[in-house]
C-alpha cells in the first residue's frame, strides 16, 4: 500500500487537510476515533491510513458487511461487530492482540454518528485485557486535521484515564459538532 502514500497525501493537501502522525507508533494499539459525526469521516480516514501509511484495521457494524459490500469492506481493513447482542467480541479481539506482533484496531468510541450519552466501553476493555496502549485519532473539521494525536497506556483507573483522553481531544470538532457525544464511558 506504500504506492498509495503519495497520491493520498496529495489529495488530503489539495482538500486543505493537514495529516497528523505520532513520532513513534506503538507496535500494537487500540486506536480510538473521535469525534465521529459524519459519513465523510470514513473516506477521510481511509485517505489518512493510506497517507501515513498505517496498516490499521477498523471496526464497523456487521450490517455494512452484508451482500456485495462485504468483501470490499473486509478488503479495506474492516472487522464486523454485532452490536445487537453479546458475542464475546472484546475477548476475541484481546486474543488477536496477544497472538500478533503488530496489530492496530480503530474503534469509533461513540458507536454511531448521532449524539449519545457517552462512549461505548469496548475500546477500554479491549486495551486493558490485551495490555496495549490507546492511540487517539481524529478527523477534526474545525482545524482540518486528520490522523493520530497521542498514545497513552491505560492505568485501569477509569477517571484518570478518561481525563487524559478528554484533554487530548479538547477543542476537536466533528463535521456535525452538535452530534459529538460527551467523553465518558457508559
Amino acid at each position: 500500500m506504500n504506492f498509495l502514500r503519495g497520491p493520498a497525501r496529495l489529495i488530503l493537501k489539495s482538500l486543505g487537510w493537514k495529516l497528523l502522525d505520532l513520532p513513534q507508533r506503538p507496535a500494537k494499539a487500540v486506536v480510538i476515533a473521535y469525534p465521529h459525526t459524519s459519513n465523510w469521516d470514513f473516506p477521510l480516514t481511509l485517505l489518512a491510513l493510506a497517507a501515513l501509511p498505517y496498516g490499521a484495521q477498523w471496526v464497523a457494524k456487521d450490517t455494512l458487511f452484508r451482500g456485495a459490500c462485504g468483501p470490499l469492506m473486509r478488503g479495506l481493513g474492516g472487522v464486523a461487530v454485532n452490536r445487537r447482542e453479546r458475542t464475546g467480541f472484546v475477548e476475541r479481539i484481546a486474543d488477536e492482540f496477544r497472538t500478533r506482533e503488530t496489530f492496530h484496531l480503530i474503534i469509533a468510541t461513540e458507536g454511531t454518528r448521532s449524539l449519545q450519552a457517552g462512549w461505548k466501553s469496548g475500546f477500554y476493555r479491549i486495551a486493558l485485557a490485551a495490555r496495549v496502549p490507546v492511540v487517539m485519532a481524529t478527523v477534526d473539521y474545525g482545524k482540518r486535521e486528520v490522523g493520530l494525536l497521542a498514545s497513552i497506556t491505560l492505568s485501569g483507573d477509569e477517571v484518570v484515564d478518561m481525563a487524559a483522553i478528554t484533554a487530548c481531544y479538547e477543542g476537536r470538532r466533528g463535521y456535525h459538532h452538535h452530534n459529538a457525544s460527551p467523553i465518558r464511558l457508559l
